[in-house]
């Protein structure tokens, strides 16, 4: 269906339309969102109540898969994760409403000796049967992040920084898909374009400060862009020169190396995340881009982050992102009011 509601043109002359909750022509946006181990007993409250109530949800947006890694994880990057909860029971709620699970291996100073970990490599093989374990549940409709997914059920992925490690996991797990790190800290756009011409990722995380390079962004192919995975809320200062140490330090911490903490350059390091900071960060893509610029230009994956934040945090991005606003005092209510939630 496609619905005319145009009321301006936007600085990529693509029109806007201005009814939010009207498809723009059958395409979806899928959101890629964090906290698998983190936030695992968040999703126990939220996934049923996503694909029950559907009508409380945009139809033009649907989960695309969900990261995170867990406590101790010496492959993990970007954030340190701190879920402690049984991998089989995360990958089994996944399965169940048939999303795709992303284990986040984007530690970047990994070394030979380091492969062999067998924490890692057992949740790989985990992953791995998984996908085997598949189950189709009545009632629930959820399209997988593409069309080849559905084919043999929904695939499983890892997001990685190290080629060492890709060319690993390349060779042992041909099953899983994988997704170039944000942590590469992608700021070229001639690199990126590199990145996504690379056939070993299916998803490429550019740096967010690429985000708003419409005219080279809509220059891309089709096949291009179905690779290209946004980061939205990203609240890093946008002036940042020293993001690659940030995630280094956080490569060093995982491998257990004695190193000093890193210390924000941001001026505004000692207020730490907020959403409304995000907010006002120039690469911030908000509800209204996704629907009038990033779709209408072929876009449809979208990276939340916030693995590291509390689970109140989530649900404030889920109802942003997400939730029509007539329903947000719906969903609110019902996480709140699970007794087994502790959303700070």
């Amino acid at each position: 269906y496609i619905f005319y509601f145009y009321k301006k043109e936007n600085d990529t002359g693509i029109k806007m339309n201005t009814n939010i909750n009207c498809i723009y022509d059958g395409r979806k946006a899928f959101f890629h969102l964090p906290g698998l181990f983190e936030f695992y007993e968040f999703y126990k409250v939220f996934l049923p109540l996503f694909y029950e109530h559907r009508e409380y949800f945009y139809d033009w947006c649907d989960i695309g898969s969900i990261y995170g890694a867990p406590a101790d994880c010496l492959w993990g990057g970007g954030r340190a994760g701190f879920g402690d909860c049984d991998a089989r029971e995360v990958f089994k709620l996944m399965a169940e409403y048939k999303i795709s699970s992303r284990l986040t291996f984007s530690n970047s100073l990994l070394k030979k000796e380091h492969l062999s970990d067998k924490k890692c490599n057992e949740l790989c093989e985990l992953l791995k049967s998984a996908i085997k374990e598949q189950h189709t549940y009545s009632g629930i409709s959820n399209a997988s992040i593409n069309t080849a997914c559905k084919a043999d059920g929904v695939k499983n992925g890892i997001i990685v920084h190290s080629d060492l490690l890709l060319d690993y996991l390349k060779n042992k797990y041909p099953e899983f898909y994988f997704v170039s790190s944000t942590t590469k800290v992608l700021t070229d756009y001639n690199k990126l374009l590199d990145e996504i011409n690379n056939e070993a990722f299916s998803y490429v995380v550019p740096d967010f400060r690429l985000n708003k390079c419409y005219h080279k962004l809509k220059a891309l192919t089709d096949a291009q862009k179905n690779k290209v995975e946004f980061l939205c809320n990203e609240c890093c200062w946008f002036e940042c020169y020293d993001r690659k140490a940030c995630y280094e330090a956080v490569s060093r911490m995982n491998l257990g190396e004695n190193c000093a903490s890193h210390i924000c350059v941001s001026p505004k390091a000692a207020k730490g995340y907020s959403f409304s900071g995000a907010m006002s960060n120039p690469a911030f893509i908000s509800v209204d881009d996704i629907r009038n610029i990033y779709i209408p230009m072929g876009f449809t994956n979208f990276k939340i982050e916030g693995r590291s934040l509390g689970s109140a945090l989530i649900l404030e991005f889920i109802l942003y992102y997400m939730t029509k606003p007539e329903f947000q005092i719906h969903v609110r209510e019902a996480i709140y009011l699970d007794n087994m939630l502790d959303l700070f």
